[in-house]
Formats: structure tokens, C-alpha cells, sequence
């Protein structure tokens, strides 16, 4: 296998697993009750994030 196909195959690869993500992410949402803001990966969490108290 030649560098130019490892590159193109590789490539397809990331495309492939992008759309499945892609469509994951959409499934996921379409779930999801509308006004259920989710703050993704991570979840937030900052020094602003909790509610104010003072």
C-alpha cells in the first residue's frame, strides 16, 4: 500500500466516522424534550455556572 492510498483510505475513515457521529448527534437530539438545554460534552461547570447567591 502506497503512502497516497494509507492517506486516502485513512481519510474515508474520519469522513465515515463523522456522519455516524453526525447522525448520532442528530438522534440524540431529536430525543431530547424540546427546552432540554444540554451543555454537550463537558458539561459546563465554570465559576458562572451554578445559580447566583450573593
Amino acid at each position: 500500500m502506497t503512502e497516497a492510498e494509507r492517506k486516502a483510505r485513512l481519510a474515508e475513515q474520519l469522513r465515515a466516522n463523522l456522519r455516524r457521529r453526525k447522525a448520532q448527534a442528530r438522534e440524540i437530539a431529536a430525543e431530547a424534550p424540546e427546552g432540554d438545554a444540554t451543555q454537550g460534552e463537558g458539561g459546563g461547570g465554570g465559576p458562572d455556572s451554578g445559580p447566583c447567591t450573593g
